[in-house]
């Protein structure tokens, strides 16, 4: 698709929104136009794009007309209630919260992973949960080359994954602790400066949390196959930025540690950072700001035939959340697929 676009980024002012405009700019989106918008107490502020300001506007039901593609990163019910209206305008959506990932209207996809899901969208594509995206984007050239059966997970999960409010208050607890006052949890249910917390999201009816279902429930989508068995287990950890996943993985055919290593050093997105005597492993405090997802201590599980451990890192603000959204976008440029075939699909 040559024509330049009008492109909308809704929820523009939060952590996420402003990556995702700092990510159009630096990848050079050939946009017309950038539209940003917020909440209606955001009115009137304005958020950086390259190297000028745009004014942000309060998000209405009818402020989609003329938009091409909207980027949305503003929370589930704002999504529910304003994507379908943007379809229904002849908007293509890219969501980056919960509401639509499990629609069976909407193509949950991970570029690196599954692009061709996109060809089927009607107006609203789904960008997966941050530390679905990162996992996955290292096991798909497994699962091609030895058809992964089970996956076990153990996430450590920086506090920007709740936002502004869970930095502040990781910055917050950290300075009442060195100056001996108590400090207050209004974020997190307990404390998570100098903590970790096994506990993301809601607990469900099977005690695990929604975060560690969105894990098991996104793979299969993403990958199409029920067949792959995932178990998750996700925690917070005072980190700013990006998630850290010990991954197990079985598969049907053998892959050494030699071979995986071959493999990923040759896939998209994936950085392999691995080299145990030189103490060489992917960790946050080196991959903020990074748009590869980097994985390391690959080696053999040695309990089960045809097993491999690794450490994988990424931001979750980059990787785990805009540039997937945007990368999302240039696909379905590449494709020549900004458009939306039924206007009325997701107002009926």
């Amino acid at each position: 698709m040559s024509k330049k676009l009008t492109v909308a980024v809704v929820g523009a002012t939060g952590a996420v929104g402003r990556e995702m405009l700092k990510t159009l700019h630096e990848r050079d989106f050939p946009a017309t136009e950038v539209r940003a918008f917020a909440s209606a107490r955001s009115e009137g502020v304005t958020v950086p794009y390259g190297e000028r300001e745009i004014t942000v506007h309060e998000l209405k039901e009818d402020v989609f007309d003329g938009v091409d593609l909207a980027i949305f990163s503003a929370g589930g019910a704002t999504s529910q209630k304003f994507a379908p209206h943007a379809a229904h305008a002849g908007c293509v959506v890219v969501d980056n919260s919960a509401a639509w990932r499990m629609d069976d209207r909407c193509p949950l996809v991970v570029p690196e992973v599954n692009p061709q899901a996109l060809d089927a969208h009607q107006g609203i594509i789904a960008n997966p949960n941050c530390s679905t995206i990162q996992m996955l984007v290292v096991l798909k050239p497994l699962h091609d080359a030895g058809k992964i059966r089970r996956v076990v997970v153990s996430t450590y999960q920086a506090v920007s994954g709740t936002g502004q409010k869970g930095m502040e208050e990781l910055e917050r607890q950290v300075r009442d602790l060195f100056n001996s006052r108590d400090p207050e949890s209004k974020v997190y249910p307990y404390r998570i400066a100098f903590n970790v917390l096994p506990h993301i999201d809601v607990f469900l009816e099977n005690d695990y949390t929604k975060e560690e279902m969105k894990m098991v429930n996104e793979t299969v989508k993403i990958f199409n196959d029920p067949t792959v068995k995932v178990t998750a287990t996700c925690a917070r950890v005072p980190v700013f930025y990006c998630h850290a996943e010990s991954v197990n993985v079985e598969t049907e055919k053998k892959i050494t540690p030699k071979e995986a290593r071959v493999m990923l050093s040759q896939a998209p997105g994936v950085r392999v950072f691995d080299n145990p005597r030189e103490l060489m492993y992917p960790m946050p405090a080196y991959c903020v700001g990074e748009d590869a997802t980097y994985v390391g201590r690959i080696r053999e599980d040695e309990t089960i035939p045809n097993g491999l451990n690794m450490w994988i890192v990424a931001d979750n603000v980059r990787k785990g959340a805009a540039l997937n959204a945007v990368q999302i976008a240039e696909e379905l440029l590449r494709r020549d697929l900004v458009r939306v075939r039924d206007k009325n699909v997701f107002l009926r």
